[in-house]
């Protein structure tokens, strides 16, 4: 199995607002970039299209190295809340529905194609490939704006 590592980051102006997502996916020294955006949307949906979309472009089955500066993403994939929602309605603990279920069911079907491991990077920091998603989702983003 390919070990595919990815980083991924959204960005929105306003919330909700203009909207735009940046992923590199990285495999044996080669990249790729992936981005796009929305005329209205939330950062979170912004970050969620870019993990979704960073895996529906794998061909196959991979281990994939998720690197994402959205607690939102990584806590909901490794501490299982996402499915928790899934199983209950989409519904979370505090009896309040789940946010975007839609893009949270696409991106658990997803999981289950790969090999996911998460990791949460801090944002605008040091880390290059957060910095390009970064940039990638700014320029979509202000192509709404």
């Amino acid at each position: 199995m390919k070990t595919v590592t990815i980083y991924t980051d959204g960005a929105c102006s306003g919330n909700p607002g203009p909207g735009g997502w940046g992923a590199v996916l990285r495999y044996r020294g080669k990249e790729k970039e992936l981005s796009g955006g929305e005329a209205m949307t939330t950062n979170n949906r912004m970050e969620l299209t870019a993990v979704i979309r960073a895996l529906e472009a794998l061909k196959e089955p991979c281990a994939v190295e998720l690197w994402s500066d959205s607690k939102y993403v990584v806590d909901a994939l490794e501490k299982g809340w996402a499915r928790g929602w899934q199983k209950k309605g989409w519904i979370k603990a505090d009896k309040k529905p789940a946010l975007n279920p839609d893009l949270w069911a696409r991106l658990l079907e997803l999981s289950e194609q790969h090999e996911l491991r998460c990791h949460w990077v801090k944002g605008h920091a040091d880390n290059e490939f957060n910095k390009r998603c970064d940039a990638l989702a700014v320029a979509e983003r202000e192509r709404y704006a």
